[in-house]
């Protein structure tokens, strides 16, 4: 019999329009495309059906809440076929720049044309499941394959691996990104092993730390109060090395209600990094460096 996969809801087709006013060559530096599977057709993750969000659904949100620029980062749901991803970097005028799934099917050739379509960077899945696994010997042959080129590698952990592996991100010769806190337990208090192993790395000089994903993360919904304390502890940490990013279009939401609006989104910037200074550097500075525009 066949298995029924969750059906993942869309974004929301009608955000409003947010009050805050992100300043110019503002990035969005986490963002999807997914589809449309005609074009790009959907990997067999045996984890969910994504939906669709083609490049111009972003392009039009990104007009609407006054992004510029924006790094698009390799989905799940199309696995380790980065066309999807490549075409919407080809399609930005230069806009935007890739962040890819990678493992040892790619050659160093591989890479060499990837960087000349705009990627910038790798993002590997620490955890089991979405195609990921603690592959360390893999990854270092992945990482040393991209260091040529100036790419930073994103790492995508739960609390448990970064503990794991938090001597061997210390010693990782590129530039780092930590996704989403760590995907920390919020309702586990700032305590917690896997935020401290968290709070330790982003201190590192070459680990940075990506603002996104409060509304994933939360346990209360809206505003995402719960979510604050860890935002801040992060920012206390890392002011230098803050990125920020939506997270569209916000996949594996399986009930209405669950889906966030990506005006609230903007609107919570200035409450989770509210000195100018350090959210300037967060939205326009930091990833125009690391990413390459």
């Amino acid at each position: 019999m066949t298995e029924i996969l969750p059906i993942a809801y869309p974004p929301v087709p009608n955000p409003r329009r947010p009050g805050f006013r992100l300043p110019p060559g503002t990035c969005d530096s986490h963002f999807h495309v997914m589809g449309p599977p005609d074009r790009f057709p959907f990997a067999d993750t045996k984890a969910y059906v994504p939906a669709t969000a083609p490049f111009e659904h972003y392009v039009n949100l990104a007009e609407l809440l006054g992004i510029e620029r924006g790094v698009v980062t390799q989905p799940m749901g199309h696995g380790f076929d980065n066309r999807v991803t490549l075409d919407a970097v080809a399609r930005s005028d230069g806009r935007f720049r890739a962040v890819l799934k990678a493992d040892d099917r790619f050659s160093a050739t591989d890479y060499r044309f990837f960087h000349e379509q705009g990627a910038r960077g790798v993002r590997l899945t620490l955890f089991s499941g979405a195609g990921g696994g603690m592959e360390l010997a893999m990854f270092d042959r992945v990482i040393a394959a991209i260091a040529p080129h100036g790419w930073s590698v994103t790492l995508h952990a739960m609390p448990e691996q970064l503990i794991e592996a938090a001597d061997w991100i210390a010693k990782i010769p590129i530039p780092v990104v930590i996704d989403h806190f760590g995907r920390i337990d919020v309702t586990q208090g700032l305590d917690q092993p896997g935020f401290g192993a968290y709070l330790d790395l982003i201190r590192l000089p070459h680990v940075w730390a990506k603002i996104c994903c409060a509304e994933r993360l939360t346990k209360t919904g809206h505003p995402y109060d719960d979510v604050m304390p860890f935002v801040h502890a992060t920012v206390a940490a890392a002011p230098e090395r803050l990125i920020w990013g939506t997270d569209w279009p916000h996949t594996q939401r399986w009930s209405p209600g669950e889906m966030c609006d990506d005006g609230d989104l903007v609107d919570l910037v200035p409450v989770m990094v509210p000195d100018v200074e350090t959210r300037h550097r967060m939205l326009v500075g930091n990833p125009a460096a690391l990413f390459d525009f």
